[in-house]
């Protein structure tokens, strides 16, 4: 049984999908925050592709630390790609703590959104 805690979530994570869409020159940054890691993709929905990808699996030091390591990590592949600018979709997950650290180190990386 889902918790009232993870439907909230699931209500807002369809209510923000319902308003961004991600394409080939602008993709939708989507972050998932487990317990123990991130991850985050660069999709685009037009085809449903995934152009580029990272997660904090086998880095080291305390989870806000991995999350901006994957930042930097996702922002080069990016750049690699030839993608400049991203739409950030937080999934559901408040702007603070691991999500946002994944964002700014994203942005100090080179995408703009």
């Amino acid at each position: 049984m889902a918790t009232r805690k993870a439907v909230r979530r699931q209500k807002i994570r369809y209510r923000i999908r319902k308003k961004i869409k991600g394409t080939a020159e602008r993709p939708r940054l989507a972050v998932f925050r487990s317990n123990k890691s991130i991850y985050a993709q660069l999709i685009d929905d037009l085809s449903g592709h995934t152009l580029a990808s990272a997660s904090s699996k086998g880095l080291s030091g305390n989870k806000s630390e991995q999350a901006a390591e994957v930042g930097k990590k996702l922002a080069a592949q990016a750049t690699a790609a030839g993608i400049e600018s991203v739409v950030f979709d937080r999934a559901g997950y408040l702007f603070h703590g691991r999500v946002k650290a994944l964002a700014d180190s994203a942005r100090e990386g080179g995408l703009k959104f």
